[in-house]
């Protein structure tokens, strides 16, 4: 059952092996390698990847499901999400109160100004609001999905992650994330707000979707082609030696409970919920584990982009994004118990 011809098993071997030498490779080089190869893979791998395994990918049946199920999966976490922020509030409100920050003599002034002096004290203020719900929205559905999706499912159901990475997790970044992050954020008067639309434009892997669904029946001569699947491969093995490398970077690991609670919710919590809905509108097999991986995934490492652009609750972003990858080794077996 573990032997290294077992998915599981080689998935885990790539996965361990390529993120520690990145983690390594990370603290030998200097911080600008991680920014060349992120471009290089931003602009160059991840497009030709995308081509490559459209080709080999099989388009047939509800595919438009996965776009709706991203939907549905963010919808559902952060309404998971507030809930948990709500009952977090009103505990502290109640403790608050029983501790007489609130007497008779006060009971005259606006609730507004209550809220105020029990928000000063609060585990839950806006910034940790904000980096709590940016978490839900934006998984590492592409670096960290793409791979894992290739070697559990393979290239045949490729399309259905891709589909809800691009047109679900990729769009919802620059709405619902940049709506969020502005909600419960500031940036300051020197910063420019960057256009949604003007940055989803200058997303090539947005552009390689119709490129890659046009050149589906467009032959190729063999060479071209063996050499796009290699790009593609390659491009994969250094997407997680770039998570490697962006994790050696990461420093500060603090409000671990609440980050573990964010986890809970992004990665077991909505993962069983939508999964299991999946299933009573036809979704079943390999499309569904497709989608459940895809919502399995731990926090995008742009979060911690967007937190420190609009100055979120830095701590908590980076611990979600430590512990989010460590969670996703223990998580992986337990959704092909469930749905495969």
């Amino acid at each position: 059952m573990f032997t290294l011809e077992n998915p599981l098993v080689m998935l885990y071997v790539r996965l361990i092996g390529w993120t520690v030498l990145g983690y390594v490779l990370g603290k030998l080089l200097p911080k600008i390698f991680t920014t060349y190869l992120g471009k290089a893979l931003l602009f160059v791998g991840v497009p030709i990847g995308i081509v490559s395994f459209l080709r080999q990918a099989d388009l047939s049946g509800w595919i438009i499901i996965a776009p709706t199920t991203a939907w549905a999966a963010i919808l559902v976490g952060a309404g998971l999400a507030w809930i948990w922020i709500d009952l977090g509030l009103s505990d502290e409100r109640f403790r608050a109160l029983s501790r007489g920050i609130t007497s008779r003599e006060s009971s005259t002034e606006t609730s507004s100004g209550t809220d105020l002096a029990i928000q000063n004290q609060s585990s839950w203020s806006g910034s940790t609001q904000g980096s709590f719900l940016l978490a839900m929205t934006l998984g590492n559905t592409a670096f960290m999905g793409y791979p894992v999706s290739l070697a559990l499912v393979g290239p045949q159901y490729f399309a259905w992650s891709l589909f809800y990475d691009l047109i679900g997790s990729t769009i919802a970044a620059y709405s619902v994330g940049i709506a969020l992050a502005s909600r419960y954020g500031s940036m300051s008067s020197s910063q420019k707000r960057p256009n949604p639309f003007v940055s989803m434009a200058k997303t090539p892997a947005l552009w390689s979707l119709p490129i890659g669904v046009g050149m589906r029946f467009v032959p190729l001569p063999t060479v071209i082609s063996s050499g796009m699947s290699t790009i593609a491969w390659t491009t994969v093995t250094l997407s997680l030696v770039m998570i490697g490398m962006q994790l050696s970077q990461l420093k500060t690991l603090k409000n671990v409970k609440q980050a573990l609670t964010c986890l809970s919710i992004k990665m077991l919590l909505t993962p069983l919920v939508v999964g299991t809905g999946l299933m009573f509108f036809g979704v079943t097999g390999e499309p569904r584990m497709a989608l459940v991986l895809q919502m399995a995934m731990p926090p995008a490492f742009s979060t911690l982009v967007i937190a420190q652009a609009y100055n979120l609750d830095r701590d908590l972003t980076v611990t979600t994004l430590a512990f989010g990858v460590i969670l996703l080794l223990f998580t992986i077996p337990v959704w092909l118990w469930l749905f495969s």
